[in-house]
């Protein structure tokens, strides 16, 4: 079945780590850390609404200055998510820039930031263009992001109609966040029942799709044809294939302390796509620790006792150039328990 989200790795696995995943039928994307993204087009670029930062690194956040500067002259609200003291860095780099050619006539972009402290959001705060990126509260009942304490539950960032994204926090010396995206449904089209049924294919469709994911009972009726209404259940049996939705972490800088081990494999657990960082060899695992990242051989375990389906390790040291690919057959060794 045909996936809702694809992913693709920003970067080569010794440079700035950072992870896209792409709503294939949305026209819009989502982005965990925000390292160097020149590699992303303009266009993948302009089709993020969310964007996830583990931390406030500089090849974790670097690349906040290109990714304003190809919003800021499209209207919308693009949303950011960091870690204590993530919102101060925000309005530090937006207030870094003169923006007296702003004003109320400008093109209307929102960007939106909140902290992930003790497992939730905390209080949300808008900067807009037309209000010079001066930081605001954010109005009751605004979206996506509360004006106060997350309603959300406990772990959860984003609660979407088609996926939700957890964050844990992890002890890299500071807090670090890592995130899963959880599609909630798959849902693929039958072409030779909907002919069955008599259905065209069209915008109708996209509406099915949404109620199965968001569990709406079987009862409930959509309209393909004017005059003609059909039942999700009938769908369900006639025309529409359901699976469970995939599951993809992302885990980065990280100590590897029996805490850390424990919310990767909580948020990792069963995961469909593991991508980890795999820091150092773990014949250099005393530096590892000193440093407080992965080595491959943990990466690869931890993948492993997740029972994660792939893995793809990134965010190497670059002492590791002269052997590319060193890292990577550890961890996959790692994860194959050989």
């Amino acid at each position: 079945m045909s996936r809702l989200v694809e992913t693709r790795l920003v970067n080569g696995p010794f440079d700035d780590p950072g992870l896209l995943l792409d709503l294939r039928f949305g026209r819009r994307a989502v982005l965990f850390d925000l390292g160097d993204i020149a590699a992303l087009s303009p266009r993948e670029i302009g089709r993020l609404t969310h964007v996830f930062v583990s931390h406030r690194h500089m090849d974790h956040f670097a690349g906040f200055d290109r990714l304003l500067r190809l919003h800021l002259h499209r209207p919308g609200v693009l949303s950011l998510v960091g870690p204590p003291g993530f919102v101060e860095g925000v309005a530090a780099r937006l207030g870094s820039y003169s923006w007296n050619l702003l004003d109320e006539g400008s093109v209307d972009l929102v960007i939106h930031a909140a902290d992930f402290e003790a497992g939730r959001l905390g209080p949300a705060t808008a900067f807009a263009a037309r209000r010079a990126f001066r930081p605001a509260p954010i109005p009751p009942g605004a979206a996506p992001l509360p004006p106060r304490r997350s309603t959300l539950p406990l772990g959860l960032v984003l609660d979407d109609p088609d996926f939700t994204v957890e964050a844990v926090t992890l002890d890299h010396g500071l807090p670090c966040l890592a995130f899963a995206l959880q599609e909630r449904l798959r849902v693929n089209v039958w072409p030779e029942g909907l002919e069955r049924l008599g259905l065209p294919v069209g915008p109708w469709l996209t509406e099915a799709k949404r109620a199965i994911r968001s569990g709406t009972g079987d009862d409930h009726a959509v309209t393909p044809l004017p005059g003609r209404s059909v039942s999700l259940g009938v769908l369900k049996a006639e025309a529409l294939r359901v699976a469970p939705g995939q599951r993809v972490a992302y885990v980065v800088d990280a100590a590897c302390t029996p805490a850390n081990e424990a919310a990767i494999l909580a948020l990792a657990k069963g995961a469909d796509h593991l991508f980890i960082e795999a820091a150092f060899l773990d014949e250099d695992r005393e530096i590892a620790a000193e440093r407080r990242h992965l080595t491959a051989q943990q990466a690869g375990s931890l993948a492993r006792r997740a029972d994660a389906k792939r893995l793809t390790v990134l965010h190497h040291s670059p002492r590791y150039l002269d052997r590319p690919d060193a890292l990577r057959r550890e961890a996959e060794a790692a994860f194959a328990d050989t």
